[in-house]
């Protein structure tokens, strides 16, 4: 059964949005969320009722809208599960576009225990580059062996 004080998978998207736009920009408003969400602004107006209903977000005039301490601590959690995909990923060498559409895939999916599995793991691995070095020589191996198991 799904938690029903944990923000949907689209109200963690705008939340991680409106805090990056905070964070580059300093504000965030409707126009630039439609935009870098590729979304109608009313779609945006809708969505960001909902938030502020909830209790993730404020409307500030002439400053845009503003994360509550509780979308704030909403929007951080996104961003470091996100990032620890990125580092984990970048590991095994995939690219950023693949990184960024399997990240936005499964996200939301993640237990906040497997993140924290997969961030000690990206750890280990980068305290230990031979052991990285030994896995991804491993896969190149087995990638070559595949194709040519493919072609014959």
């Amino acid at each position: 059964m799904a938690d029903s004080s944990k923000p949907s998978q689209s109200a963690e998207d705008y939340l991680e949005r409106i805090q990056e736009l905070i964070q580059d920009k300093g504000y965030a408003r409707m126009v630039d969320i439609a935009s870098s969400l590729n979304v109608r602004q009313a779609s945006v107006t809708s969505m960001v009722q909902k938030l502020g209903d909830l209790g993730y977000v404020n409307y500030v005039k002439y400053r845009g809208l503003v994360l509550t301490d509780k979308g704030r601590s909403v929007a951080v959690k996104i961003q470091r599960r996100h990032e620890t995909l990125t580092r984990f990923f970048s590991l095994l060498g995939l690219d950023a576009q693949t990184q960024q559409e399997d990240i936005e895939g499964i996200e939301h999916y993640l237990s906040a225990e497997t993140v924290d599995r997969l961030a000690d793991l990206a750890e280990f691995l980068e305290e230990n580059p031979e052991v990285l070095k030994s896995y991804l020589a491993k896969h190149r191996g087995l990638k070559k062996s595949r194709a040519r198991a493919a072609t014959a």
